[in-house]
C-alpha cells in the first residue's frame, strides 16, 4: 500500500489527468454502441463531455503554468483528477454493460434505472468539483480567495479552506498571499486537527517560501505566526526541517525587520522545544550568534560608551574592529556620540548599515523588549539538552550579555535570560570540558553569572527565579573552592525558606557540594555544618516526600565526611537517620547511604566514649 502511494505522489500532474481523460473518451465511444438504455446513457455522455472539456482546461493551465516556470498547487488538482477517475470508471463500466446484443447478458448484468441515477449523482458531484477548482485556478491568478465548498469536501469543509488558502499563498498576489498565511494561520490556531490537514496537505512549503518575502514584512510575519502555530509537535517540526526550513529561519532572523526577527525567534523556540532532533539542525546554522547579537544589541553600546572620553581614534578603531569580531555584527555609529560621529564615519560601515542600525534605535521600546524576550526564549530552548549549542553561547560572549539581563531587567525577560543559564550550567555539569573551559575561576563571564546567580538567590523573594538560580550554582559545584565560603552559606540561608520547593532545591544544591563526586567534599561538609545547615536539615525533614529525600541525602553526607560534630550530636542526628532507615524502603537508592551514615556515626560515638572512658580512667589513678 506504502509502495503504490508512493508511486502515485511521484506521477507528474499531466499523467494524473491524462488517465481521467482517456477514461471519459472511452464512455464517449461506449455510449455510441449501447443497446439498451438509450437515454440515460446519453445523459451520462454529456456529463462525461463536460467533464472532458474540464480536464482539458486544466490541462492547459497546468501546461502553460509550467512552460512559465509558475509555481502551481498540485494537491486539489491531484485529489479531484483522482476522484474524477474513479466516478468516469463507474461510468464506463457501466455504459459497457449496456452493450449486450442478446437477451441472457442483459439478464446477467442486471442494470437498473437506479443504477444511472446513483451513476449521475456521482458524475455531477466531479462536475461541481472540477468547476470549484477552475474557479481557484482562476481567481488565485486574477487575485483574490475563493471560500466556496466542492463536493469533495462537503463532509469536511476545512479541507476546501485549506487548500484555497495554500493555493492562494503559493500562487496568487503578495496581498491575497499575506491574508491567505493569516487565514491559515487562525486555522492552525483552533485545532491540532487543522495543523495536520495543513500539513498533510502541503502547506508548510508555500509558508517557507513566504517567510523569505524579505521586501514585504507583513507577509514574513504572516509565514512565521502560521508556521510557529504548526510546530507543536516533534512530526510537524519535522516536516519543517525537511522542507528546509531552517537555513531559511536563520536567515530571516539575521537580516529582517525586527518584528520579523521576533517571530522568527519564536519559530526556533518552538521548533527546539518540541523535537530535540532541531538543536543539532540550527547549530549547524549557527544560529545562536544572531540571537546573542539581537540580544545584546544596545548593552554593547552602553559598555564602551563610558570610555569613550578617554580613547583616541585609534582605540575606537580597535574597539570596533574587536566587537565586530566577536558580535558578527556593524557597529551602530550611537557608540561615537555626537561629538565622534564625523571623525568615525569611515570606520562604522556603509549607509545601509547605518540605517539599519539608526532604524532600530528609534524602534518602540515594547517591540526591542519583545525581541529581547523572544530571543533569550530561544536560547533558552536551543540551550536545553544541547552541549554544542550552550558551548556556541559561551563562545559568543553570551554569558557576559545574560548575567547582565539578569541583573536590570525584570519579568519574561529576566526569567528566560536565567534559565538559559540554567541549561548552560547543567550542561558544563555533565561536561567536565566544557566546564572547566567556560568556568573558570579567573574567567570574567563566569564571575558575572556566579554573581548574578547569588543575588538572586540572596536578595530576590520570588520561588521562579530562586530555583534555576539555586540548579545553576548546584550544577557549577565542582569549579568552587573551598575558600569561596559565601556559595554554601547563601544556599545554607535557604534551607529555612518558607517556600518548601526552594529549600528542596537548596538542600539538592548543597548535597552536590558535599558527594564524594565532589573533589572538595570534606572541606564543603565542615562549611556547611558550620553555617548552621543541620538545625535547618531537621526542620526540612518534616515536610513533603521530595524535600525529605533531599534532606536526608544531604544529612548522610553531613555525617559521613564532617567528622565529629557537635552540630550533628546536639541535633539527634543518628536517632533521626535510625528512624528514617524503616522510611527508606520506598527508596532502595538511600538505603545503602542511610545505613553506611549510621554506622559511620555508631562508630563516632564509640570512639567518643572510649576516649571519655580513658580520660576519666587516668584522671582517677593520677588522684589515688
Amino acid at each position: 500500500m506504502s509502495t503504490m502511494l508512493l508511486l502515485t505522489q511521484e506521477k507528474r500532474i499531466e499523467d494524473e489527468l491524462s488517465y481521467p481523460i482517456m477514461v471519459a473518451e472511452r464512455v464517449h465511444s461506449a455510449v455510441q454502441t449501447a443497446n439498451s438504455f438509450k437515454l440515460e446513457c446519453s445523459e451520462v455522455c454529456k456529463k462525461v463531455h463536460r467533464l472532458l472539456q474540464m480536464l482539458r482546461t486544466i490541462v492547459r493551465f497546468v501546461t502553460a503554468t509550467t512552460a512559465a516556470a509558475l509555481p502551481l498547487y498540485e494537491r486539489p488538482i491531484r485529489r479531484i483528477a483522482a476522484e474524477t477517475a474513479k466516478n468516469l470508471d463507474r461510468a464506463y463500466a457501466l455504459v459497457r454493460k449496456c452493450n449486450g446484443r442478446s437477451i441472457f447478458s442483459r439478464i446477467v448484468n442486471m442494470v437498473t434505472a437506479a443504477d444511472f441515477r446513483k451513476l449521475l449523482c456521482h458524475l455531477d458531484a466531479s462536475v461541481g468539483d472540477m468547476k470549484w477548482l477552475i474557479s481557484i485556478l482562476n481567481t488565485v491568478g486574477s487575485g483574490g480567495i475563493v471560500l466556496s465548498l466542492p463536493p469533495i469536501a462537503s463532509n469536511d469543509p476545512i479541507l476546501s479552506w485549506v487548500w484555497s488558502f495554500i493555493a492562494t499563498i503559493q500562487m496568487g498576489q503578495l496581498n491575497d498571499r499575506i491574508e491567505a498565511a493569516n487565514e491559515l494561520a487562525s486555522l492552525a490556531k483552533d485545532s491540532n486537527r487543522n495543523k495536520m490537514i495543513i500539513v498533510e496537505e502541503n502547506g508548510v512549503p508555500p509558508l517557507l517560501k513566504l517567510l523569505k518575502e524579505v521586501a514585504s514584512p507583513a507577509a514574513q510575519i504572516a509565514a512565521a505566526t502560521a508556521l510557529c502555530h504548526l510546530a507543536n509537535n516533534f512530526e510537524r517540526v519535522r516536516v519543517i526541517v525537511n522542507k528546509l526550513g531552517v537555513p531559511i529561519i536563520v536567515q530571516v532572523l539575521g537580516d529582517s525587520h525586527m518584528r520579523v526577527q521576533t517571530k522568527a525567534a519564536n519559530l526556533i523556540a518552538r521548533m527546539t522545544e518540541h523535537d530535540p532532533v532541531a538543536h543539532e539542525d540550527f547549530a549547524r546554522e549557527n544560529v545562536v550568534r544572531p540571537l546573542v547579537r539581537l540580544l545584546s544589541f544596545d548593552m554593547l553600546v552602553d559598555d564602551r560608551v563610558e570610555k569613550l572620553d578617554k580613547q583616541n581614534t585609534h582605540s575606537l578603531v580597535q574597539i570596533n574592529n574587536e566587537m565586530e569580531k566577536s558580535f558578527g555584527g556593524r557597529l551602530s555609529n550611537r557608540l561615537l556620540g555626537n561629538s565622534y560621529s564625523n571623525s568615525y564615519s569611515h570606520v562604522a560601515g556603509s549607509s545601509q548599515g547605518w540605517n539599519h542600525w539608526k532604524e532600530r534605535e528609534n524602534e518602540d521600546p515594547v517591540l526591542k523588549l519583545q525581541l529581547k524576550i523572544s530571543c533569550a526564549k530561544a536560547l533558552w530552548m536551543l540551550a536545553r539538552g544541547s552541549i554544542s549549542n550552550s558551548k556556541k553561547i559561551t563562545e559568543t560572549k553570551g554569558m557576559l550579555c545574560l548575567a547582565k539581563l539578569v541583573e536590570k531587567e525584570q519579568g519574561e525577560l529576566q526569567y528566560n535570560c536565567l534559565m538559559t543559564i540554567m541549561e548552560i550550567t547543567t550542561a558544563a555539569e555533565s561536561n567536565p570540558d566544557f566546564r572547566r573551559t567556560a568556568f573558570k575561576s579567573n574567567s570574567p563571564p563566569a564571575k558575572a553569572v556566579v554573581e548574578q546567580l547569588l543575588r538572586i538567590i540572596k536578595d530576590v523573594d520570588s520561588p521562579i527565579l530562586q530555583i534555576p538560580a539555586i540548579r545553576s550554582i548546584g550544577s557549577l559545584a565542582r569549579t568552587f573552592p573551598a575558600r569561596e565560603t559565601r556559595v554554601t552559606a547563601s544556599l545554607v540561608s535557604q534551607l529555612s525558606n518558607r517556600n518548601v520547593d526552594v529549600a528542596a532545591e537548596a538542600a539538592f544544591a548543597l548535597g552536590r557540594f558535599a558527594c564524594p563526586d565532589n573533589f572538595l567534599y570534606m572541606e564543603h561538609s565542615k562549611a556547611i555544618i558550620e553555617f548552621m545547615a543541620v538545625p535547618a536539615l531537621m526542620r526540612l525533614l518534616r515536610a513533603n516526600e521530595v524535600t525529605q529525600l533531599h534532606g536526608l541525602i544531604l544529612l548522610c553526607y553531613l555525617a559521613l565526611h564532617a567528622g565529629k560534630s557537635v552540630s550533628l550530636e546536639r541535633a539527634r542526628v543518628l536517632t533521626v537517620l535510625e528512624g528514617a532507615d524503616r522510611a527508606v524502603i520506598a527508596h532502595p537508592e538511600l538505603r545503602e547511604l542511610v545505613s553506611e551514615a549510621i554506622a559511620h556515626l555508631n562508630l563516632s560515638c564509640r570512639n567518643e566514649f572510649s576516649d571519655d572512658f580513658i580520660f576519666s580512667l587516668k584522671t582517677n589513678l593520677v588522684s589515688l
